[in-house]
């Protein structure tokens, strides 16, 4: 009986070890799968750390730096810790070195090819700046005479009887009869024979007189041979040229001053042509100029500036620059109506598109490429306007550079919203009471 009593003992022992054990050994294991499978603890909000394994050392790879938690279909939905977004999308984080200059704004490749991105180089190259504007041609001031009369007088006879003749140097012009100039004959002749005894002095003073009525050497040495006062004195012509302008008929009375004819050279014309105050710094004294006529199709008339006026019209608000042409054929007649081009350039200088700059009126911004899809924006000088799109740019740029030539609105958008959303994280200021109701949410 005592065997089978130590026997029976022995087993229940063994049985109650045998449960212990099983127990603490499912508890274990349960406990194990607990915590692998549930919550972990997180990082705290604005670190994380980089992909990638433990270096050989043990040291993990640098922690990236969150700066805010945005929507993945709305860029401006933001907020400062992860949640779900309005639409019960999980929130995406945005790194500090993502951003690590400032504004600059990052782009993959299939976005950049929907916004429609392209790119060019800062250049150096030739400042080439053709203007096209219109001109009309009038007379060359410097070979136009006025022929007015000296006296009071009336005019017997016109040989130039209308505008547009052409006269040449010493042609009659016009027979004059004047009280005056028959006194100046009777006076020059009584001069002559009073010269014949000593009166020398005398005889010049009546010769300037009959010269200062501009009297031809031809009409008075004609004086001088006859011995004779006529009634009329021929006036011929002082210049080659056109009758431009007439107030003389056969008859008429003329007073001392009266303009009777302008005279007018037009083998060599000007061409008076109109330009804006921006175009004025392309503009140089001798600079080659082109032209050409509706009435002469195809023909190529080549001139040089030659006088640039110091003041602006101040109706239209323009600056008349002065053109010369030759004029041998006389093609070229005043008051015709021209098509004008002038070819200049100003040396070199670092040029690129005018479609790549965004003007908004206090600044001039051109966004830059940093590489990796990365793009900065920044404000440049600008210089002159150029041919073919190109602008000079004076500062902001180095040549080489590449630059956005195209999308950049898109891009400027971008940037402004980032500028935006940094502002509202600046430190020390709490999120918007939005956000919060939105993430308790």
């Amino acid at each position: 009986m005592a065997k089978d009593e130590s026997a029976r003992t022995s087993t229940v022992m063994r049985t109650v070890i045998l449960t212990v054990i099983l127990t603490l050994g499912i508890a274990g294991g349960l406990s194990y799968w607990a915590g692998y499978l549930g919550p972990r603890p997180q990082a705290p909000v604005g670190a994380t750390k980089a992909p990638g394994k433990p270096g050989r050392t043990g040291h993990l790879a640098k922690e990236r730096k969150i700066l805010y938690w945005r929507s993945p279909m709305n860029p401006n939905e933001i907020y400062d810790r992860p949640g779900k977004s309005a639409m019960g999308m999980d929130l995406v984080p945005v790194y500090e070195d993502e951003q690590a200059a400032g504004l600059d704004i990052k782009i993959d490749p299939v976005t950049r090819q929907n916004m429609g991105i392209r790119l060019t180089r800062v250049r150096r190259g030739p400042l080439v700046h053709e203007i096209r504007t219109y001109g009309h041609v009038t007379p060359d001031e410097t070979r136009t005479v006025r022929i007015s009369s000296k006296t009071d007088g009336w005019i017997e006879k016109l040989y130039v009887d209308f505008k547009g003749k052409h006269v040449k140097r010493g042609e009659p012009l016009y027979e004059l009869y004047s009280p005056a100039l028959v006194a100046a004959q009777e006076e020059f002749l009584v001069a002559r024979r009073s010269g014949r005894s000593g009166g020398r002095a005398l005889l010049d003073s009546a010769r300037r007189r009959l010269q200062y009525f501009d009297i031809a050497e031809s009409e008075i040495r004609k004086i001088e041979q006859t011995g004779k006062v006529t009634k009329t004195l021929l006036v011929r012509s002082p210049a080659v040229g056109f009758v431009i302008d007439k107030n003389a008929e056969e008859g008429g009375f003329i007073k001392a001053g009266t303009i009777v004819f302008r005279i007018a050279d037009l083998s060599r014309v000007w061409v008076e042509t109109h330009i804006y105050e921006y175009e004025l710094p392309w503009i140089a004294k001798g600079m080659p100029a082109e032209m050409r006529l509706s009435y002469v199709p195809g023909k190529v008339f080549r001139g040089r500036v030659a006088y640039v006026y110091p003041y602006l019209q101040p109706k239209t608000r323009d600056v008349v620059i002065r053109l010369e042409f030759e004029n041998p054929a006389l093609e070229l007649k005043p008051d015709m109506f021209a098509d004008v081009r002038i070819l200049s350039r100003a040396g070199e200088g670092l040029v690129i598109p005018t479609e790549s700059v965004i003007r908004s009126g206090l600044r001039n911004l051109v966004f830059v490429t940093r590489g990796k899809g990365k793009f900065s924006p920044r404000d440049v000088l600008l210089g002159r306007t150029l041919d073919q799109g190109r602008v000079e740019v004076l500062a902001g740029l180095m040549k080489g550079e590449t630059i956005v030539q195209s999308g950049q609105f898109l891009l400027d958008s971008e940037s402004k919203l980032q500028e935006a959303v940094r502002k509202m994280l600046e430190p020390g200021k709490a999120p918007a009471p939005e956000m919060e109701k939105m993430n308790e949410k």
